[in-house]
């Protein structure tokens, strides 16, 4: 049996469709175990870039397994999309992709919500991608969401959709004085009749599928989307996704048992970013913080939105490893910090005078952290070539050892690029 996580140790945007793919090599089986197309993972092969918003990037191994699992909302049309935009590209999608049947479906009256409730807000915004994913994770929650299984029985999604119609409506007038008309709720259930019967084919039992396939000892490879700091219950919260992005979401959002997880893996950017509001101690200022992102590429995969740039947080990388159980770590997008004179790692922080090194849940006591940062000598030069370990600079083999040191965990990966070949892999993941 082998069975890894890879969660994202941050606020997302680690590069864990790089690595993912990259992984795909020695697995059988990719599993992508919550979110929906609000994620965004840019993989890179030969010339060609690959952004993948529901399909695990693992499908552009020939012969690897893909499985949606039921922890994932999908939108059906996005999806539709996706495997179309896959197949002109000449990427085998049948045959290797499948879908739980009991993951729900985002509708289009959760975008309509989700983009009503976010202008609602008005200084309040949370930064929702405004995909539906929030509102179509309530109506789970609620016991009135519509599942895939849903999809292909016409007479139940007819029945189900024609009530949340009817609810969505009230909500819609009496909050909104928005209106969804016969017309629009006819629309609606033709199509996603239309789209229940192009998905049938990738349906499946997908617990039973994966359960069997861990007693055959085949490789299976959980992928996470987003990162742990935007965890529904351990992220920065309300600043956060609607699932659990975090190694334990992945036991959840597939049915495996959590004695069947092997190794848990977090993708770790050489520093830190996030999207939207939210506090953010170690972020950068003016010029430099521009520069970062220009160079970084730090735009969104799956909205184009400037991310916000950082230094390395230790006592979050802490916190991510405490919450996953993180037994390896994986460090991209290192080659970024080529040109600088001096780079910083925070190592804790300061709050009314007193030394904290634990990540603070109360994010009142967040906003208000001051980093307190160790300087360490920066490796001027092009890294992006190398491909030993033994031949980084020796004040890169510094920074890396210093990360080790404060988050105790090893880093097994480094990432000096975004191609495949621009990776040096330290210990075999897949035994």
């Amino acid at each position: 049996m082998s069975t890894l996580v890879v969660v994202g140790s941050q606020w997302g945007d680690e590069g864990k469709g790089k690595i993912t793919d990259l992984l795909s090599e020695g697995a059988d089986i990719i599993v992508r175990y919550q979110g929906g197309c609000n994620a965004g993972h840019t993989v890179v092969k030969g010339d060609e870039q690959y952004i993948f918003h529901l399909i695990p990037s693992g499908i552009l191994h020939e012969g690897v397994k893909c499985l949606i699992g039921n922890g994932v909302v999908v939108d059906p049309q996005s999806l539709l999309q996706e495997i179309k935009s896959l197949k002109k590209k000449n990427i085998k999608i049948d045959d290797n992709l499948f879908i739980d049947f009991k993951a729900h479906v985002v509708l289009p009256y959760h975008k309509t919500l989700d983009e009503i409730k976010e202008m609602k807000r008005g200084k309040d915004k949370i930064g929702t991608t405004k995909r539906g994913i929030g509102p179509a994770y309530v109506d789970k929650i609620a016991r009135t969401g519509i599942r895939m299984i849903d999809m292909i029985d016409g007479k139940s999604l007819s029945k189900k959709l024609e009530s949340n119609l009817n609810e969505k409506n009230d909500i819609f007038e009496k909050l909104y004085g928005l209106k969804i008309s016969n017309q629009e709720k006819k629309n609606i259930l033709k199509k996603h009749m239309e789209y229940g019967q192009l998905l049938k084919k990738y349906i499946i039992d997908g617990s039973l599928y994966l359960n069997q396939a861990i007693n055959e000892d085949k490789k299976i490879l959980f992928e996470g989307a987003q990162g742990t700091l935007l965890d529904i219950d351990h992220g920065t919260f309300p600043y956060v996704t609607s699932s659990n992005p975090i190694a334990g979401g992945a036991c959840i959002g597939t049915g495996v048992g959590p004695t069947k997880i092997d190794r848990v893996m977090g993708i770790t950017k050489a520093y830190t970013t996030r999207v939207g509001r939210g506090p953010f101690p170690t972020e950068m200022q003016g010029g430099l913080e521009e520069y970062t992102r220009q160079k970084g590429g730090e735009f969104g995969a799956t909205t184009g939105r400037p991310r916000r740039c950082g230094w390395f947080d230790a006592v979050l990388v802490n916190y991510a490893v405490r919450i996953n159980g993180m037994d390896s770590m994986v460090l991209t997008k290192i080659d970024v910090l080529s040109d600088f004179d001096k780079i910083k790692i925070c190592t804790s922080y300061k709050y009314n005078g007193e030394t904290i090194k634990e990540f603070p849940v109360n994010l009142e006591i967040l906003e208000n952290c001051i980093p307190v940062y160790e300087e360490m000598e920066g490796w001027k030069g092009d890294i992006s070539q190398i491909t030993k370990y033994e031949d980084f600079p020796r004040q890169l083999k510094a920074y890396i050892n210093r990360i080790e040191e404060l988050v105790k965990t090893k880093v097994v990966i480094v990432s000096v690029g975004p191609k495949r070949s621009q990776t040096i892999i330290r210990e075999k993941i897949f035994k």
